[in-house]
């Protein structure tokens, strides 16, 4: 028999209780109509990416299955006008992933679930000089007084303001030249 992965996203205000049932329900279906799952993962209540029938989260949940054509057809006209399921989606696979989905594997993440994002002020230098640079390193570095920079840099400015100046009046000069010849011709 073909194999499928399917899953299915339902309304935010039903309890997990209520969306077992309703995989129970997808069940009893596929095996009336001679199929089967092989593996059922519920991924929980998780946000979506996008407003859905004015809902901006959904309890989704995986299933593979073994089954006739036949029988994903009956299933997803369930799905279909079950009002509790707001989106579904079939594909047919070669083989079934025996390892579970990376939705439900931890990503090493802490008590309160903010994993590899860091602190507010992690990576960055505290008025006291305490904390990290921005090359990750906690040494303090010695840098030029404020004052010396800007006194550098003032003079480069000067001298390309002045020719600035000096190729603005070498032009205009052109150019008024070139309208007084047009005014005495």
């Amino acid at each position: 028999m073909p194999l499928y992965e399917s899953t299915f996203i339902a309304r935010p205000d039903i309890s997990s209780q209520q969306v077992d049932g309703l995989a129970e329900q997808f069940r009893e279906i596929l095996t009336e109509a001679g199929g089967g799952i092989a593996k059922t993962e519920y991924w929980g209540l998780r946000s979506l990416a996008y407003r859905i029938k004015k809902n901006r989260k959904g309890h989704y949940y995986f299933m593979n299955i073994d089954a006739p054509p036949e029988a994903i057809d009956a299933m997803e006209h369930t799905m279909r006008v079950n009002e509790d399921v707001i989106r579904y989606l079939t594909v047919r696979v070669e083989e079934h992933d025996p390892n579970p989905a990376p939705l439900t594997q931890s990503r090493g993440r802490g008590r309160d679930g903010r994993g590899g994002r860091g602190g507010r002020w992690e990576g960055r230098r505290r008025e006291d000089g305490e904390g990290r640079g921005r090359d990750g390193s906690s040494e303090r570095k010695e840098t030029a007084p404020a004052e010396a920079a800007p006194a550098e840099a003032a003079p480069a400015k000067a001298e390309s303001a002045d020719a600035g100046v000096s190729e603005a009046a070498a032009s205009g000069e052109a150019k008024n030249g070139g309208a007084e010849e047009k005014s005495d011709g």
